[in-house]
C-alpha cells in the first residue's frame, strides 16, 4: 500500500468526520439562534452565552466548509489559463496552482497557530468561562488540512505527469 493510498482512505475518513460535524454545528447554530430569538421576544430574556456560541459555530461551519471544499477540489479557481492550453502544459498549471494553494495555506496555518498562541496567553475566556483560544483552534486545524490536500493533490498531478510523459502518445483516429 503506498503512501498515497494511505492518505486517500485517511481523507475519505476526515471528510466524513467533516460532513458529521457541520451536519451538527450547523443545527446546533441553528437551534440555539432560534431558542435566543423565543427567549427574547416571548419572555424578555437570553442566554447570556447564546450569542458567543452562535458566533464562534459560524466560525467553526465557514473553516470546516472550507476544508470540505478543498478535499473535494470544490474551491473557487481562476482557470483563465487551462482553459487555452491543453495536455501536459494544462495539467503543469493544475499542478502549480495546487502548489500554491498549499503555500498559501501554510503561511495561514502559520499566521493561525501564533495568533492562537497569542490569545493562549492573554488569558481571555468566552461564553461559560471557556477559554477564548479553544474554539479557535478550528482556525489552524483546518488551514493545515487543506494545506495538505493541496499538496498531496499537487504530488498526485506530478505523478500523473510523469505516468503520462512515460506512454507512447497516440493519436486518435477520426
Amino acid at each position: 500500500m503506498t503512501l498515497m493510498n494511505i492518505w486517500d482512505q485517511l481523507d475519505e475518513k476526515i471528510g466524513r468526520v467533516e460532513q458529521v460535524l457541520i451536519t451538527v454545528l450547523l443545527t446546533v447554530m441553528i437551534l440555539v439562534a432560534f431558542f435566543q430569538i423565543v427567549l427574547r421576544n416571548f419572555f424578555s430574556t437570553g442566554l447570556a452565552w447564546g450569542d458567543a456560541l452562535v458566533r464562534y459555530l459560524v466560525v467553526w461551519v465557514g473553516f470546516i466548509g472550507a476544508a470540505i471544499a478543498a478535499g473535494e477540489n470544490k474551491h473557487l479557481t481562476i482557470d483563465v489559463f487551462t482553459r487555452w492550453v491543453r495536455g501536459t502544459k494544462s495539467a503543469l498549471l493544475r499542478a502549480v496552482s495546487h502548489l500554491v494553494s498549499a503555500a498559501i495555506c501554510g503561511l495561514l496555518t502559520f499566521a493561525a497557530v501564533k495568533f492562537v498562541g497569542f490569545e493562549a496567553r492573554m488569558g481571555s475566556t468566552v461564553f461559560l468561562n471557556l477559554p477564548v483560544w479553544i474554539p479557535e483552534l478550528i482556525i489552524p486545524v483546518t488551514f493545515a488540512l487543506m494545506s495538505l490536500r493541496y499538496a498531496l493533490r499537487f504530488a498526485k498531478q506530478i505523478r500523473n505527469i510523469h505516468k503520462n510523459a512515460l506512454k507512447p502518445e497516440y493519436k486518435i483516429q477520426k
